[in-house]
């Protein structure tokens, strides 16, 4: 079962559009959602692996630097 911004079906019920269309409409909105929170979550572990990789590159070279 999809699920629906209900926020977004009361907008176009009250534009005047089909409650099909809507219901869809608002379906299709859900599922971005969740696949932007997929993303935005893959973005995280991506941040701090990059993070890593500099911190693993930067800190030997200030070692060098330092003594």
């Amino acid at each position: 079962m999809s699920v629906i911004v209900k926020e977004v079906y009361d907008a176009f019920r009250e534009a005047g559009v089909s409650e099909e269309k809507s219901t869809e409409a608002a379906k299709a909105i859900a599922d971005f959602d969740t696949r932007f929170a997929k993303l935005e979550a893959d973005l995280l572990v991506l941040k701090w692996m990059v993070g890593l990789v500099i911190a693993a590159e930067v800190l030997p070279l200030l070692k060098t630097l330092f003594t």
